[in-house]
């Protein structure tokens, strides 16, 4: 593969203190520093960089990241760290879709030398426990930073990487830094089903709600206190200043990279809890198209679904009848039919609920509907029950209740992390 690119300069200045805090404390040591105000957000990095690294000072330090590690003048944080005297990075860890994101889904970069820096690149993705650990290990590292954008979905992978890092950096004896990033489709709220840790995989190790409402940080200090609190890692986070709770991504100022080839725009994020379910059918959930996951849809389905989503007169959003023809994945330069996702009002949009109801209307409205053999939508959605309650008729309201009373008692967990007014 060619991974060339320009060698860049140290960091610039950012105004803002740093705040850190000690594994399941969730307590700032130091309080942020004005920033300039909402709608300009500073990140962890940009925090940590204006503060001279003295969270880093003294140690050898690997960085856990992707192309969406950047500053906010979009230069990447690895090429502004390596040549800065003021920190000792001697390591890069890359996840899924690989560091500098040359990997599709399923797949990463594997090792090697990175061109622009020299510097080793160890492959995370699809390693946990002891053999990541021996990773962190051989690479010599004292302290893993990790700095990812999420994308707020359970489902994601990210924020997966992040809970296996801090477990394996446990195991290795390292500390373990997180630089908050912004969820770009708010923090406000956590919806849609718990996972059962029976349906434990690697888009969805632990009992958190589809959409999941925190930022990275927070679900750190969630994950160390309540699922690995029997071997916690010596944590710190580095919170952003200038974000708000009810913020979308556009409102922080800063640029947007996508996480993943399928994730090209923050409008792709605001809809992925939802129809990220499609995954789990043999409807196309629009890979290959320049609208993933907005454009839904199969041969054979015609203006009847549209017709059908749009008569449940859902908050936020409409349907419009679609006709496409994915590049790759499913249905591969075919046309098939379906509904394009049109957000119209993103305050009063509830995705997961879309998602259910797309579902429920799709198995409705075309006879072709299945699930994927394997039941995916399971691990998807976290738990057996939306795809036995959708096959024996349930309607959304019935399938969105049957998860209240789990995700009630999330809500009253995930409060105690929340980082953010």
């Amino acid at each position: 593969m060619s991974l060339t690119r320009r060698g860049l300069l140290a960091a610039g200045g950012a105004v803002g203190a740093l705040a850190a805090t000690t594994a399941g404390t969730g307590a700032a040591s130091a309080a942020p520093a004005a920033g300039k105000g909402h709608g300009r957000v500073r990140t962890g990095f940009d925090r940590l960089a204006a503060d001279g690294y003295a969270l880093l000072k003294g140690q050898k330090v690997g960085v856990v990241t992707n192309p969406t590690g950047i500053t906010s003048d979009v230069r990447h944080i690895v090429d502004v760290m390596h040549p800065d005297e003021r920190v000792d990075l001697i390591a890069v860890f890359g996840p899924e879709h690989g560091f500098r994101g040359t990997a599709q889904a399923g797949g990463s970069e594997g090792r090697y030398d990175d061109p622009a820096t020299g510097l080793p690149v160890y492959d995370t993705y699809l390693k946990s426990g002891q053999p990541l650990a021996d990773v962190f290990t051989a690479s010599g590292v004292d302290t893993v930073v990790f700095d990812i954008q999420d994308a707020g979905a359970r489902f994601y992978t990210y924020i997966w990487t992040l809970y296996d890092c801090m477990e394996a950096a446990a195991l290795a004896g390292k500390r373990f830094v997180v630089l908050d990033r912004p969820n770009p489709v708010t923090g406000r709220a956590a919806l849609g089903p718990v996972l059962d840790p029976a349906f434990g995989t690697f888009v969805g190790r632990r009992e958190i709600a589809q959409a999941h409402g925190m930022t990275v940080t927070e679900l750190a200090l969630l994950f160390n206190a309540r699922f690995l609190a029997d071997r916690p890692v010596d944590l710190r986070i580095v919170k952003m200043s200038g974000w708000k709770r009810s913020d979308f991504f556009d409102a922080t100022g800063l640029p947007w990279v996508p996480p993943s080839p399928n994730m090209p725009t923050p409008d792709t994020a605001l809809v992925y809890s939802g129809t990220c379910l499609f995954e789990g059918t043999n409807l196309s959930e629009g890979r290959g198209t320049t609208r993933p996951f907005e454009l839904l849809g199969a041969e054979g389905i015609d203006h009847r679904w549209a017709a059908a989503a749009n008569a449940l007169g859902l908050p936020g959003v409409a349907f419009r009848e679609a006709y496409f023809a994915p590049t790759f994945s499913k249905f591969q330069g075919k046309t098939v039919g379906g509904v394009q996702l049109h957000v119209h009002d993103r305050e009063a949009f509830d995705p997961v609920r879309t998602g259910i109801a797309l579902l429920v209307t799709a198995k409705r409205t075309w006879s072709g509907f299945a699930w994927r053999s394997d039941n995916w939508i399971d691990k998807l959605t976290g738990n057996t029950r939306v795809r036995t309650m959708i096959d024996a008729g349930a309607d959304t309201d019935e399938v969105v209740g049957a998860w209240s009373e789990d995700l009630a008692a999330f809500r009253a967990v995930r409060k105690r992390y929340l980082q953010y007014r």
